[in-house]
């Protein structure tokens, strides 16, 4: 038995990764149900999509690389990929709401989630008051198993070391 029946990973994965795969992996082992949400049109990515206009940062692309590693990952648990827009849920100065985007999550879910999952200490005190009844599992948080991050995949020069980290 799961110590968890149901976990949800979240991001806007600019672009899906290693990193990102070995959360989702490490989510569906210790757990029944595994939520991999996609938040599309935020105004991150509008920064980022600015500066770095490839096809691999497309939304497009991003909810195919999610589709296409839920279903690779799915003998470990059932991993249901998942789309929130989030181009109207702003604060006054543009930046991203993610207290707008939790009943979106929550719609989503519904009323029970055991762990959310996340590489980002910080995330924490957000998600104790987004989802007070789950746990916060950290997963690789020093980056050892794959020591990269969707930025400096971004700022990679040379496109096969790029793809090595992508999935």
């Amino acid at each position: 038995m799961k110590p968890y029946r149901i976990g949800m990973y979240g991001g806007k994965f600019l672009p899906f990764h290693l990193g990102h795969r070995y959360c989702v992996e490490t989510a569906a082992k210790e757990c029944e149900t595994v939520y991999v949400i996609l938040f599309l049109n935020g105004a991150d990515e509008e920064k980022i999509r600015k500066q770095y206009p490839q096809e691999w940062l497309s939304g497009e692309e991003r909810i195919r690389k999610m589709e296409q590693m839920c279903s690779e990952l799915s003998g470990l648990a059932r991993i249901i990929p998942a789309v929130i827009d989030t181009s109207d849920l702003r604060l006054p100065d543009g930046e991203e709401d993610w207290d707008a985007e939790t009943p979106l999550v929550r719609q989503l879910l519904g009323d029970r989630l055991d762990a959310v999952y996340s590489s980002e200490p910080h995330y924490g005190e957000y998600f104790s008051r987004a989802y007070p009844e789950a746990v916060h599992r950290l997963v690789d948080v020093k980056r050892i198993r794959y020591p990269i991050s969707g930025t400096q995949i971004r700022e990679m020069k040379e496109e096969g070391e790029r793809r090595k980290w992508m999935i």
